[in-house]
């Protein structure tokens, strides 16, 4: 993690924060409103095929030429696990889960993905172990989402529960996909493996676009749909997957995360004053839920950090007598 005392790296870091989850965040407002003018998935695609120019560009202009190229087989199971879970089916499932989901309650069930990486860690990485402190955060976040998703048995099986467990499935996949690059150990930087992998994101939802029968004639280009294009292309995709990755480097995982939190307010604002969307009182208690359960993870991984800090110092005393 970089040194972020200074005044300087705070501002920094602050800019960055306020980007991503600006951007971040009215990719579900956009969304929403780009879906009465796009087919879903024809939608996400289309994005993708904006971002991807807009990345790739910006990391051949500001990255050396010899850390552009992957370098091993983990760098290119980086990028696939990115294209495929993290980017690609974690946004489709939004989507499509998006056309009957309000813009809040999309953010705030997409916010479950932090949660839900550490059960994915257990099973992927050997290293990785869920503590008793990390398995109450789990189930303090999943008890958000049944309040965000209003669980009845009555309508578990049709109506707005089933689109909104399409977009808790948008999160399952983005956490499986986060695992799978940690356990790839790549080489090459965040920002690099993501503008490889954005291509390979369109390239799959084109297919699943074409194989549900969508098709461009079935687009309505009006202003309003350029602009929601536009923005969930290059505002939410490109840009704002470089101030996120450039915040993660300031700040490290466990506080850059905490974007995923201020996401949901930001949709929920957003939706409301352009889209004149509500959001109910139990929704809001969900993600209340939801935002403990993350800071109890969190601070369980700050524990273990300071722990493995001291049995390193320990160590040291022990080997200089």
């Amino acid at each position: 993690m970089k040194a972020h005392g200074s005044t300087g790296g705070t501002r920094r870091s602050l800019v960055l924060f306020t980007l991503a989850s600006v951007f971040f965040g009215g990719t579900f407002v956009a969304a929403k409103a780009g879906l009465e003018f796009f087919p879903p998935l024809l939608f996400v695609a289309l994005r993708f095929d904006i971002a991807a120019v807009v990345l790739l560009a910006y990391v051949a202009a500001t990255t050396p030429r010899d850390e552009l190229r992957p370098q091993s087989v983990h760098d290119i199971v980086g990028i696939l696990a990115t294209g495929v879970f993290v980017i690609g089916l974690s946004n489709a499932f939004l989507f499509v889960g998006q056309q009957y989901v309000s813009s809040g309650v999309g953010s705030i069930i997409f916010s479950l993905n932090p949660i839900l990486t550490p059960v994915f860690a257990m099973v992927v990485l050997a290293d990785e172990r869920l503590s008793a402190r990390g398995a109450v955060g789990m189930l303090i976040g999943l008890v958000g989402v049944a309040l965000v998703v209003n669980v009845d048995p009555s309508n578990l099986l049709g109506g707005a529960a089933v689109w909104k467990g399409v977009v808790f499935l948008g999160a399952v996949t983005g956490a499986l996909g986060t695992v799978v690059i940690r356990w790839a150990e790549t080489s090459i930087s965040s920002t690099v493996r993501t503008a490889w992998a954005l291509p390979v994101s369109a390239v799959l939802t084109h297919g699943f676009s074409v194989a549900s029968g969508e098709s461009l004639a079935m687009v309505t280009w009006t202003p309003g749909a350029i602009v929601a294009l536009g923005y969930v292309g290059i505002f939410a995709g490109a840009v704002a997957y470089i101030a996120y990755f450039g915040l993660l480097d300031e700040v490290g995982p466990i506080h850059g995360n905490l974007v995923f939190y201020a996401v949901p307010i930001v949709a929920t604002l957003g939706g409301s004053v352009l889209l004149g969307e509500s959001i109910s009182a139990s929704a809001i208690t969900g993600f209340a839920t939801i935002f403990v359960g993350f800071a109890v993870l969190a601070s369980s991984s700050i524990i273990e950090e300071v722990e493995a800090l001291y049995d390193v110092v320990l160590s040291s005393l022990r080997s200089t007598n």
